[in-house]
């Protein structure tokens, strides 16, 4: 499945410290014809942001350094992906765990394990021009 874009690739990236999910996420998106930067805490994910420019940012909730809370709230507010899509992905599946990733200004709230069609849709819906 490519994303439905002709003249863009879209580039997504992962702050995920599981290394082998985020490398199990990895693959999936370049099969899906994204371009992936993978990062594995918070830090590293705010620095690939301002490298990458991504349209969407898949983002663990908890982070070795800090949590994806915070990092939601720094991509928001330091204009490091101020268009990208911001998505938590992550196993904090109480209604209290959406409500905080929101409030940090994540665009939507997927808990693990999420299925591969849920969340390709979420990658191919929604993103800001």
């Amino acid at each position: 499945m490519n994303p439905p874009y002709e003249d863009v690739q879209r580039r997504v990236l992962v702050v995920e410290d599981n290394r082998d999910c985020a490398e199990s996420l990895r693959q999936l998106l370049v099969r899906c014809g994204y371009e992936v930067l993978v990062t594995h805490d918070g830090e590293q994910g705010l620095v690939g942001a301002r490298r990458l420019q991504p349209h969407v940012v898949l983002c663990d909730i908890g982070l070795p350094d800090t949590d994806g809370y915070t990092v939601g709230t720094v991509l928001r507010q330091s204009g490091r992906a101020p268009r990208a899509r911001l998505i938590a992905l992550t196993g904090y599946g109480e209604p209290e765990d959406r409500r905080r990733a929101l409030a940090a200004g994540f665009d939507q709230h997927l808990v693990k394990p999420v299925e591969t069609n849920v969340l390709l849709r979420e990658l191919e819906t929604g993103i800001r021009p």
